[in-house]
């Protein structure tokens, strides 16, 4: 996604991204068949276990009234499971009143993050990662006059590369462009610009506001505070005697006041780039050129930030989304493009048969701290061979797996 020229602009632009349904997105993702259809993903349904909860459930099994954090014993009272169904038995559940229960798998989820996680590195300078599904941008001199598009984009890329549906808000604070992303799900966009924010905010309920649960909701319904609005036009001291310095926090918020800056957590541990095909192919030599173009883009992105690495890898996405990685990690860090691109295309070896609908590349163990060892040849001088044939030796038994 291109980036917009920066202008002069007083305000600042914040954008949150949240991954409708995530997990059940994933595993529709996985199997298709399990689109539109009600979906709880969690532990404990299985034959004689009773014990568990339920950690997403699609909007077809809210519908049911099933809800995340919910007793999975709970969820299958309201929603039964449509393998239990049969037309054939009048004491089994109907067909349309049943839904489908898978496992965790935290370990796909997270290849699925990733590919968001990119999509979002690249649109913005300043990411703030605050979950596997969910982040702010600092859309930094961003015109407001080009949000709504921004927010599109995004939105369209998310889709196309992770294959998962997000919501997106962009307003002038973290708070409210978190308000913004939940008010339009699923697959929403809602622009809260400056001057609008105290007027988007005013018929919000309290429970809405960030960091308020029902315990301190009850608490201001009973000091009369049904909304933002009235909470915004509360008398302060009250608030602050109620619930001490949170109380001024409530208030403000309540206000559209918030002075957080989007921060990034740490650095990152990995850098990557993938691509899909239009169709999914088989040809040898269109896996090799995507890989050459994926290994530089990901190399120039290390070096722009000051990153050795010590492990490169490939990502491959077999059709409809099987997805393979394979890793090889060196004696070293080192910032070497021509090595990434060999190992990579040495890695793609094993998939030249197969039919691919996506590649990536990614370089990962990484290490900001020293850069005078940059290149292979730094710390491999004791073979005068070429230092792609040094690799290649010394590590012509290391092991192909999976990305950690």
């Amino acid at each position: 996604m291109a980036r917009l020229p920066g202008v002069e602009r007083p305000e600042r632009v914040v954008c949150h991204v949240d991954v409708d349904c995530f997990y059940a997105a994933c595993e529709r993702l996985r199997e298709p068949e399990l689109v539109g259809e009600p979906v709880v993903v969690g532990m404990g349904y299985e034959p004689g276990d009773s014990h568990g909860a339920v950690a997403t459930a699609s909007y077809e099994a809210r519908a049911f009234g099933v809800e995340s954090a919910m007793a999975i014993s709970e969820a299958l009272e309201r929603l039964p499971r449509r393998a239990d169904a049969d037309p054939s038995d009048p004491t089994a559940p109907d067909s349309d009143e049943t839904g489908y229960y898978r496992p965790v798998e935290m370990e796909f989820y997270e290849s699925v993050s990733t590919e968001v996680k990119r999509v979002l590195d690249e649109a913005a300078e300043t990411v703030r990662n605050v979950s596997i599904d969910e982040a702010y941008l600092d859309l930094g001199e961003l015109p407001w006059s080009d949000a709504e598009a921004f927010g599109r984009d995004v939105r369209a890329e998310i889709a196309a590369e992770a294959g998962v549906v997000a919501s997106v808000g962009i307003a002038p604070t973290m708070s409210t462009a978190k308000l913004a992303s939940d008010a339009d799900k699923p697959d929403g966009l809602v622009v809260v610009r400056p001057g609008e924010v105290e007027r988007f905010l005013a018929p919000m309920d309290v429970v809405d506001l960030h960091g308020v649960g029902p315990v301190t909701a009850a608490e201001l319904r009973r000091m009369g505070f049904e909304t933002a609005g009235e909470l915004a036009a509360a008398d302060e001291p009250a608030l602050v005697d109620a619930f001490g310095e949170r109380g001024r926090e409530l208030v403000a918020q309540a206000r559209g006041v918030d002075n957080r800056e989007v921060e990034p957590r740490g650095r990152p541990k990995s850098l990557s780039r993938e691509s899909a095909f239009v169709e999914p192919t088989t040809d040898r030599g269109e896996k090799r050129t995507k890989v050459r173009s994926l290994a530089a883009a990901v190399t120039e992105r290390a070096t722009a930030k000051d990153a050795l690495y010590k492990t490169i890898g490939i990502k491959v996405v077999e059709p409809p989304f099987e997805v393979n990685t394979r890793e090889r990690s060196l004696s070293g860090p080192v910032d070497d493009p021509d090595l990434v691109e060999a190992v990579a295309l040495e890695l793609l070896e094993e998939f030249d048969e197969v039919a691919v609908r996506k590649l990536g590349v990614r370089v990962s163990n990484l290490s900001f701290d020293d850069r005078q060892q940059a290149t292979i040849d730094a710390w491999d001088g004791d073979d005068a061979d070429d230092p792609r044939r040094r690799h290649r030796r010394r590590n012509g038994q290391a092991d192909l797996t999976e990305f950690e």
